[in-house]
C-alpha cells in the first residue's frame, strides 16, 4: 500500500496552526475575563460554557482534518494488471517558450500555433508514451514519458516564458535533456518533436543532434513564425520588446538550423501553416518508426481507500456541529 500523492501531506500543517489558534483564543478570552475584573460577573457569564465540550468539538476538526489530509494524498494498494497489449514509442516533445514565441506573425501567437498542432498530435499517439521539455536559454523537464495523455496536454496548456527563468533559444541542453530521458540500452524506438522559431544560432546543437543519431534517437522539428520576421511584444509592459541599444526586436523564423538538426537524425522539417497538414506529416514519420510493446502503471488495478478517509472526516464534521459549547440544563 502506498499514498497516491505523498506531497498533500503539506495540508496537515494546518493542525499546528489551528492548535496555535485555539490556544490563541484560550488567552484571548482570560485576558477579557481579568479586564472585566468582578470574578461573581464573569462567573455569571461563561457559567453555561462547557470548556470540555469545547475542547471536543476542538479535537474532532483537528481530526477531520488529518483523515481529509489524507482522503486526498489517496492511500490505495496495488492491485492486478491488465493484459494489454499494445505497440508504440517513446515521443519527447521539446517545446520552445522563450519570449519570441510571443510573436504575432502567426495568430494568434507562435506559442498559442504550437500548442494547438501538439494537442492535435497527441491525438494521434494513443499508443505512444509523451514527454515534455520546456526551453529557452535553459532546458526544464516538465513531465517525464508516460502514457497519460491528459497531464501532457495539461502541461503544454501552462506552458509559457514564465516556466523559465532565463531566456534564449539554446537547443543544445534541451536535445540532451530528451536524448538522457530516454533508455540508453535501445537504439531505437525513440523520437523528438521539437518546435521552435529557431531565432538564436546555438552551435552546439548539430553536434548534440549527430550523437542523438548514433543513440538511435529522431528529431523532427518544426519551425513556426515567418523569415521576415515581427515584433515581439512584452506580456507585463504591453510594449513591443528592444534591444540594449534602444531599437525594436525583431524574430525571424531560422529555419537553417532546425532543417539540419532534423536531416543530422533522419528526421523530416515542416514549417507549420497548416495545422492538419502538419499533424498528419508528423504522425506518418512517426508511425515509420519501429514500434515496440509497451507497459505502463495506467494499466494497473489500484483499490483506493480515499473514501473511508473522506467519510470519516465528513462523520467527524458533522458530529462536531451537534455537539453544544453550552452546558445541559439540570431540571
Amino acid at each position: 500500500m502506498h499514498f497516491q500523492h505523498p506531497e498533500l501531506f503539506i495540508g496537515l500543517v494546518l493542525i499546528p496552526m489551528l492548535v496555535f489558534l485555539y490556544f490563541q483564543l484560550n488567552s484571548w478570552k482570560k485576558k477579557l475575563a481579568s479586564r472585566i475584573g468582578d470574578p461573581s460577573l464573569v462567573s455569571q457569564l461563561v457559567k453555561s460554557f462547557s470548556a470540555g465540550n469545547f475542547l471536543f468539538k476542538f479535537i474532532l476538526i483537528c481530526t477531520a482534518v488529518f483523515f481529509l489530509v489524507g482522503g486526498l494524498a489517496n492511500l490505495r494498494a496495488r492491485g492486478s494488471a491488465e493484459n494489454i497489449s499494445r505497440q508504440g514509442v517513446d515521443v519527447m516533445i521539446v517545446l520552445d517558450v522563450s519570449k519570441s514565441m510571443l510573436a504575432t506573425d502567426v495568430k494568434p501567437s507562435r506559442l498559442d500555433k504550437a500548442k494547438q498542432l501538439l494537442y492535435r498530435l497527441i491525438d494521434r499517439l494513443q499508443n505512444d508514451r509523451v514527454g515534455l521539455i520546456l526551453f529557452a536559454g535553459r532546458a526544464y523537464m516538465q513531465m517525464p514519458l508516460t502514457t497519460d495523455h491528459s497531464a501532457a496536454k495539461l502541461y503544454i496548456s501552462e506552458a509559457g516564458p514564465a516556466a523559465v527563468s532565463t531566456q534564449g533559444t539554446i537547443f543544445s541542453e534541451a536535445l540532451t535533456m530528451a536524448n538522457s530521458s530516454f533508455n540508453r540500452n535501445e537504439h531505437k524506438y525513440k523520437a523528438v518533436v521539437l518546435i521552435s522559431d529557431g531565432e538564436d544560432h546555438d552551435p552546439e546543437a548539430l553536434k548534440v543532434a549527430k550523437q542523438m543519431a548514433d543513440d538511435g534517437v529522431m528529431v523532427n522539428t518544426v519551425g513556426i513564425g515567418s523569415p521576415d520576421g515581427s515584433v515581439i511584444i512584452d506580456p507585463e509592459t504591453k510594449e513591443p520588446k528592444k534591444d540594449a541599444q534602444g531599437n525594436t526586436v525583431i524574430s525571424k523564423l531560422n529555419e537553417p538550423e532546425l532543417t539540419a538538426i532534423s536531416d543530422a537524425t533522419n528526421g523530416i522539417y515542416i514549417h507549420l501553416e497548416n495545422l492538419e497538414d502538419a499533424t498528419i506529416t508528423l504522425t506518418q514519420r512517426l508511425d515509420s518508426i519501429e514500434k515496440r510493446a509497451l507497459a505502463d502503471s495506467e494499466f494497473i488495478n489500484y483499490k483506493n481507500y480515499f473514501p473511508w478517509f473522506i467519510g470519516l472526516a465528513g462523520i467527524l464534521l458533522i458530529l462536531e456541529l451537534f455537539i453544544p459549547e453550552r452546558k445541559r440544563k439540570i431540571a
